[in-house]
């Protein structure tokens, strides 16, 4: 009995399909490392620190060795071993890394780099195929496909910050999948593949492309990302309905300044403790995330106009956001 023509087509699409996994496995395999590290972790039982080993996976993004990981992977390293398909073992150092993102690049030294190139997250489509490379549970070059499952998810870094323009992926990412590339199905880079919700099935999240391109470029020169700062400690507060109504105000919370740093670079002499900030140079503050977002570093050095509500009334005042050391 002959085939039928849907059954051809299956096949035909399924061997295409395939056939650009495996195209894009072996064009990019050797550009993704086992990322090795000996960190100092401190034991509560002993009170003194010991090294422990952990793993993850990271990628070439220059011929001249330089390497994208997060920042949990190598936070910490006492020293830290790139594995490669070619079984090279090289060690690596530390150019710079970023808690807020959790980027961090490494250099390496080594004749016959291969690097990888970024895709333009911003062209990414939900749907369309997603393939990750890495190190899953120490299980060493492995491939793991899906598709991109949703666009501008926002991510709690370990040190509070949000991240901002997250790529949700099916593509399975396990411990050890940290760090590595998650690609087009050209072999581009869209994203650093960094976190997986425990106890949850097909719901994993990679920093997109463009975020982590902006983030090395400030770390390869700068050794670090600069923000900047208002020299406050704040609270996200709710706005009373009066508040709201008399003051013509469109969010209803703002940011409550609960202390102001001594010794701050920023010029903040008109903020005082009991301030709630409800806009940054005219658009609106609803909470820190919202202010972080703003103090980048454009904002570093320059007058900054800010609306606080004062014993619950507006005022403009003026501050110069000083950049974060």
């Amino acid at each position: 009995m002959e085939n039928s023509y849907s059954e051809i087509t299956d096949a035909y699409l399924l061997d295409e399909y395939s056939k650009t996994v495996v195209g894009v496995a072996e064009r990019t395999a050797e550009s993704v490392g086992h990322i090795e590290v000996l960190k100092q972790v401190f034991n509560n039982r002993t009170g003194k620190n010991h090294l422990q080993p952990a793993s993850g996976s990271g990628f070439l993004i220059s011929s001249d060795g330089y390497m994208i990981t997060n920042n949990h992977v190598i936070e910490k390293a006492e020293s830290i071993l790139v594995t490669f398909p070619d079984g090279r073992k090289i060690s690596a150092e530390i150019i710079g890394a970023d808690p807020s993102t959790d980027i961090a690049v490494l250099k390496i030294y080594a004749e016959g780099l291969k690097a990888l190139q970024f895709s333009d997250s911003k062209q990414i489509r939900v749907g369309q195929i997603a393939i990750a490379l890495g190190n899953p549970m120490g299980l060493q070059h492995t491939v793991t496909t899906g598709v991109v499952s949703a666009l501008g998810r926002s991510l709690r870094a370990n040190n509070g910050r949000l991240i901002d323009d997250v790529i949700q992926t099916d593509a399975a990412l396990n411990p050890g999948n940290s760090g590595g590339p998650l690609l087009d199905s050209s072999g581009r880079v869209i994203g650093v593949n960094t976190a997986v919700i425990a106890g949850a099935q097909g719901l994993c999240f990679a920093v997109s492309s463009n975020l982590a391109a902006t983030v090395t470029g400030q770390l390869i020169l700068h050794g670090k990302v600069k923000r900047a700062q208002l020299g406050i400690a704040g609270q996200l507060v709710n706005l009373s309905a009066r508040m709201i109504a008399v003051n013509h105000l469109n969010n209803v919370t703002g940011v409550y300044v609960f202390e102001i740093v001594a010794d701050c670079p920023a010029d903040n002499q008109e903020l005082r403790v009991g301030d709630i900030i409800v806009a940054f140079d005219g658009v609106s503050v609803s909470s820190v995330d919202d202010l972080h977002r703003f103090l980048n570093e454009g904002a570093i050095g320059r007058k900054v106009g800010l609306s606080v509500l004062r014993g619950g009334r507006a005022q403009e005042i003026t501050v110069v956001p000083g950049e974060i050391c």
